[in-house]
């Protein structure tokens, strides 16, 4: 007894410093069970490690329509091999399942991913909600309803629920779920809400012109951005400013320490003038530990080799535009680095132990290039390894209702 109170009885802060030497959650888990009191010191997911984990929704129908609680599979590439990252199903070893009665997959889905919390957004109510998946705190962020782009929304009016500017920014009406469900492109958060809930702020890429617009506590709507420009594909907050890229690769900057509030807009610098333009070359923005910009442009299209209506990342293109400078320049090797794209903030993290460098994680976010409405379908997943052009495809042949999403923690 006297050897588990000892354990039991260790500095909270050493705890946390040993919790910080596992890498693989089976083990991280072990030692949670440890006592009770580590039980309760350590958090269910370890803040010290900055692995980014793989949220995968349940594949299968079954839970959507007859139970209350929705089934999430916690995966960690870095630590899975190369059985686990090419199996067909989710019953496999290193990955670990998550209950979330706060998510049903096929009437809500996930628009956004920051700091260990959740973007989630109602098809059937148009909500939108931030949730951490560990702690099940949440946090409500206006609803669609409230965008710059809807006039009126009438819930009654069956068919016709939503009148609102069209891409033309011709007046116009739509029903409920084809605006819940496309409205929103992506939601980003610079901080925790926990941590600092002053300073909180939440951007939006929305609309069929794909505008921004921009939450902060005590708001009851969505506010546009002081440009009305048009077609952003990525946005992010950095070194305290917010930083967005258009489809040409046009880079925007906003300061949000003003105290006229959001100022900002067109960068100096141009785009690259060899950058592909069109839907299907996303391009996505990452703040760099040197204090360096990246552009990530991704090439997807169909498969090769294989009939398939869905699409598939085939290329990467990378440019870096270097603190100070006004120009951006290519890059081919990202060192010990990973990036992470998808629906989450696109970041940049240091290679996590049992993992290389010089690689880009990505998920599935083109949600306009999906072939169906509400069946199930494929999702683009995988790892591109700068240092030999190769992809490794994640769960090729799992269907999923919601796209997956990494889960980064603060």
């Amino acid at each position: 007894m006297d050897e588990i109170n000892r354990w039991a009885d260790i500095d909270e802060d050493l705890s946390k410093e040993i919790s910080k030497r596992f890498h693989a959650y089976h083990d991280y888990i072990q030692l949670r069970l440890i006592c009770k009191q580590w039980s309760l010191k350590l958090p269910k997911i370890p803040d010290g490690n900055k692995i980014p984990w793989l949220l995968l929704p349940d594949e299968t129908v079954k839970n959507h329509w007859y139970e209350d609680e929705e089934i999430y599979h916690l995966m960690q590439l870095a630590a899975a091999d190369d059985e686990t990252l090419d199996t067909c199903a989710l019953e496999e070893k290193d990955i670990y399942h998550v209950m979330l009665p706060e998510m049903q997959s096929y009437t809500k889905f996930i628009r956004g991913s920051a700091h260990g919390w959740l973007i989630v957004q109602s098809i059937s109510d148009g909500t939108m909600q931030m949730l951490n998946p560990f702690t099940h705190r949440s946090l409500d962020l206006p609803p669609v309803s409230t965008l710059p782009t809807i006039i009126d929304y009438q819930p009654d009016n069956h068919g016709n629920e939503y009148t609102l500017w069209d891409f033309r920014d011709i007046r116009s009406t739509l029903d409920r779920d084809r605006v819940h469900r496309f409205q929103v492109e992506k939601v980003i958060i610079n901080l925790s809400p926990e941590h600092d809930i002053e300073n909180f702020m939440a951007v939006v890429i929305f609309g069929p012109n794909q505008r921004l617009a921009f939450y902060k506590p005590g708001n009851m709507r969505w506010e546009e951005f002081p440009t009305r420009d048009k077609w952003f594909e990525d946005v992010i907050f950095f070194q305290e400013k917010i930083y967005a890229i258009n489809n040409v690769g046009q880079l925007y900057e906003f300061d949000t320490k003003t105290r006229a509030g959001l100022k900002g807009g067109i960068h100096e610098t141009r785009p690259p003038p060899e950058i592909p333009r069109g839907p299907h070359t996303p391009k996505y923005l990452i703040g760099c530990a040197n204090g360096s910009l990246l552009m990530l442009v991704r090439h997807v299209g169909p498969p090769l080799g294989r009939k398939s209506k869905e699409y598939e990342t085939s290329k990467f293109d990378i440019y870096e535009l270097k603190r100070n400078r006004k120009q951006w320049s290519t890059l081919d090797n990202l060192g010990n680095y990973i990036l992470v794209i998808g629906f989450n903030s696109s970041v940049q993290i240091p290679a996590p132990f049992l993992s290389k460098g010089n690689q880009i994680w990505f998920t599935d976010n083109q949600i306009e290039l999906k072939s169906s409405f509400y069946d199930p379908v494929a999702q683009d997943i995988g790892i591109f390894d700068l240092d030999h052009g190769s992809f490794q495809r994640v769960l090729l042949e799992v269907k999923f209702f919601c796209s997956p999403v990494w889960l980064l923690s603060s």
